[in-house]
Parts: C-alpha cells; structure tokens; sequence
C-alpha cells in the first residue's frame, strides 16, 4: 500500500521508556492502532521502525514508530520520505510530546522550529520546518534547574498522566478533522 498520510509518533523503544513522559507519541499512535489499525505492527529494518498499516475515514495511513533513539528519529523519517516519495507538508504528521504545553493539552503546528525537542530537531535537520506536528502538552511539573533530560525520561504523575491520557484520547477525532480540513483544501 502506498500511504496518502504517514502518522510518526516519537519515543523511545524499549519496556524501560513505555511509561516515560518522552513516549506519548507512542502512546499516542497506539491509541490510532486501536482505533484504525489493519493487520499486525510489523518490525522493518528498512526504515528502521515499527508499522502498521490503517484507515483513517478512507485514507490508506501508514502508522510508524521509530526505533532507533529519539535523537535520531530524522533517519527513519528520511527513509520513509524517499522511498515513498512523500510530500512532507502533505503527507507526514508527526506526534510528540512538548514540555512547553501543560499536561493534557494539545497544538496542531503545520510548520514551525523543533524547540527543546531531540526527535523534533533530527527530522527538522532532515526535512526543514515544513511538515505538521501535534504536540501533546507534558509539562507544568518540571523543577526548576533539574535535568530535563532526566525528567522527560521519568514517568509522570498520576494527575499528569491522567491529563496526558485525556489529551490522548482526543487524538482520533483530531486526525480525522485533520485529514478532512486536508481534502476540503486539496
């Protein structure tokens, strides 16, 4: 199948980040498998990822988590962009996490900078500004001089995750508003 969209949601693999603050993007992209998913996640080499393939309304997706670090998730981004010759400002949505929105909510960006954010900078390195972003808000608890790193990589509180669930649990009629704003544009 070749995709119309391709959803990447950014952490890091491994059971010691599932629960992390840095992994909503995998929690959310779990969350679109759930709803919209056909078939099994695959493992590829190739575009150094997990996939799975999905239907949005009637949109063929294609539902990708990185799997290398999410310093380097720019690698796979590259490999899926020039194998399937994708147009990134059309075709690509990424989905993070942002320190800088309150736990719980949540911004749709269609270009911007990658801020404080690894993975947001390694695909900006790779496809410039010009690609859409959701941002889901994990912040508002980081102390202050502590090492964000370290806190990113921590598993937030139960009020924060709860928040962070709920921002989550929004995402598919999000996309799905996405997807059509896209058509009516198009």
């Amino acid at each position: 199948m070749k995709p119309h969209l391709v959803i990447i949601g950014l952490g890091n693999p491994g059971m010691e980040h599932k629960n992390s603050r840095h992994n909503a993007g995998f929690r959310a992209l779990d969350l679109l498998s759930e709803k919209f998913g056909e078939g099994e996640w695959l493992c590829s080499q190739k575009f150094l990822c997990r996939m799975q393939e999905a239907r949005i309304i009637t949109v063929p997706v294609l539902l990708v988590q990185p799997t290398t670090y999410m310093n380097r998730s720019g690698e796979c981004v590259r490999k899926m962009v020039e194998f399937y010759k994708l147009n990134p400002r059309q075709q690509i949505l990424v989905l993070c996490d942002d320190i800088d929105l309150q736990a719980g909510e949540m911004r749709l960006r269609m270009t911007g900078g990658p801020g404080t954010h690894n993975g947001l900078r390694s695909i900006v390195v790779v496809l410039g500004e010009e690609f859409p972003r959701i941002r889901i808000g994990i912040g508002g608890s980081q102390p202050s001089g502590d090492d964000l790193s370290a806190w990113v990589l921590s598993a937030p509180s139960e009020h924060e995750q709860k928040a962070i669930a709920g921002a989550i649990s929004g995402l598919p009629e999000k996309i799905k508003k996405f997807i059509m704003d896209r058509a009516d544009d198009a």
